[in-house]
């Protein structure tokens, strides 16, 4: 099990995950989604790459469309 911190919430995953599984689970994936890790931004083309561990803080923003 790991532990991560999104937008500042604790949140557990009974397996480690790539941000891009992670956002699938959140049903983000086929939003526009901005995801800072540690302090570094992840570019979307490397969301199934990147490994999620335990302790990592993940801030994820998405854009909302209106007028």
């Amino acid at each position: 099990m790991i532990e991560l911190h999104i937008n500042g919430e604790a949140h557990r995953l009974p397996q480690p995950c790539t941000l891009g599984e992670l956002l699938q689970r959140l049903d983000l994936q086929q939003r526009r989604v901005a995801a800072e890790l540690n302090g570094w931004v992840i570019p979307r083309s490397q969301h199934g790459a990147c490994v999620l561990a335990d302790g990592d803080r993940l801030e994820l923003v998405h854009a909302i469309g209106g007028g």
